[in-house]
C-alpha cells in the first residue's frame, strides 16, 4: 500500500511510507545523524538518509512517536491528527502550518511533517494522545 495525499505520503498500515529509497541504497551516502531521546531520557543515535520523513524513521527504528492508542488510530502521516508529536530540540525550522503554531505556543511538532535534511535531536514525549505544552524552564 502506498502513501496518501499528504506531503509525505505514508499510511497507518505501512509505516515505511513512500520516502524510502526505491533503489535500496543503504551505503550511508547522504546520511545524517538523528539523536532520539526516549521517554526514559536515553539517547539513541540513528544514521538517516537525507530526505526521509522523521515519523517513518522513528517507526522503522522502533521509537514510535505514537501512544498505544494512536499506534493504529492515526492519519498515516498526512499531518491531520496531531498524534505523532515530538520535540525537535535541534533541527530544521518548522514549515508546516501546524508546526509553526506548535512552536509559537509550545506544543510538539508533527514528526510526519519533518523531513530529515540535517543532523537533528528529537525527544519522544510521554503522552496519552497528544503531547501537551512545553513547561516554562
Amino acid at each position: 500500500m502506498t502513501g496518501g495525499d499528504g506531503p509525505n505520503g505514508g499510511n497507518a498500515v505501512d509505516p515505511t511510507g513512500d520516502d524510502a529509497d526505491p533503489t535500496g541504497d543503504t551505503d550511508g551516502v547522504g546520511s545524517v545523524p538523528v539523536v532520539v531521546i526516549d521517554d526514559d531520557g536515553k539517547r539513541h543515535e540513528l544514521p538517516v538518509e537525507q530526505g526521509r520523513t522523521l515519523r517513518n524513521v522513528l517507526l522503522e527504528a522502533h521509537h514510535s512517536p505514537y501512544t498505544a492508542a494512536t499506534e493504529r488510530l492515526n492519519c498515516g502521516g498526512r499531518g491531520l491528527c496531531a498524534t505523532c508529536g515530538v520535540r525537535v530540540r535541534e533541527g530544521p525550522a518548522p514549515d508546516h502550518w501546524h508546526d509553526r503554531l506548535a512552536e509559537r505556543f509550545g506544543y510538539p511538532r508533527l514528526s510526519c511533517q519533518v523531513v530529515v535534511d540535517r543532523p537533528m535531536t528529537v525527544e519522544l514525549l510521554d503522552k496519552r494522545v497528544w503531547g501537551g505544552r512545553e513547561r516554562e524552564r
